[in-house]
């Protein structure tokens, strides 16, 4: 659930509004729910909304509104918050190759879940996953929703370099790294798209309030879409819900 809001500043420029301490669906709606109607209501001195698992990060003009003029504002939208109003987002379908050299660590998961490798694959691709936020990297995708059977613990000692792409395991949480980084995930799959191009628009595929959808490819689907990826042909699959915020 979520709770009455707490407004912390964060700096001179900004405010953080919290509506919870756990992270959930129904405190996700909210957040994206506010975020919609600040945006409708063109809050005055608002310059951007950051959504993150449990609160917002308002950034403001100082100059045009000040810290309590804005909790004010953003008070009495919460005191009108239609959680029900929040945009259903597009599901984004993404292809994975899994386990092999990919994904070394679907063995351990498979392991410490007490299933064969094929079912824990078919498990992480038989739902859609919320995207709670987005943050770490550009485009590392927060998803909510994964089935507890196959949690599994983060690696002990975090890799050095995760290839882009490395779809990744740690604790209850499923993701997706965007480029090559750090990480400490157990790697289960990979994916040939590109979650995030500086050079395309928009330059992050996945969205707050969106759901990615894994779906298993072999090795020679994951070459041609790599390939098509490549020649900036490939089109991502999108499911239509109503769009995310």
């Amino acid at each position: 659930m979520y709770s009455e809001p707490r407004f912390l500043p964060a700096g001179d420029q900004a405010l953080v509004m919290e509506l919870g301490d756990t992270f959930e669906e129904a405190c996700s709606m909210a957040i994206r729910s506010l975020v919609a109607s600040i945006r409708a209501e063109q809050v005055p001195g608002v310059t951007e909304t950051i959504p993150s698992y449990r609160s917002i990060l308002v950034l403001y003009d100082p100059m045009v509104s000040g810290f309590d003029v804005l909790v004010q504002a953003l008070s009495s939208l919460f005191s009108r918050l239609d959680v029900h109003a929040a945009p259903k987002g597009d599901v984004l379908v993404v292809p994975v190759l899994y386990g092999g050299e990919v994904g070394p660590d679907l063995p351990f998961v498979a392991e410490h879940a007490g299933m064969s490798e094929e079912q824990v694959v078919a498990v992480h691709a038989s739902r859609d996953y919320l995207i709670y936020m987005l943050g770490f990297t550009p485009g590392f995708t927060y998803l909510g929703g994964m089935d507890e059977r196959i949690a599994t613990p983060r690696l002990e000692r975090p890799r050095e370099r995760i290839p882009a792409g490395a779809v990744g395991i740690a604790g209850k949480q499923t993701g997706i790294y965007p480029i090559d980084s750090p990480g400490g995930w157990r790697l289960i799959g990979l994916t040939p798209m590109r979650l995030y191009d500086p050079h395309r628009d928009p330059p992050i595929l996945p969205s707050v309030g969106g759901y990615i959808r894994f779906r298993r490819i072999d090795g020679n689907e994951f070459g041609a879409i790599a390939a098509q990826v490549e020649r900036g042909e490939y089109q991502p699959e999108v499911i239509r819900q109503g769009g995310a915020t």
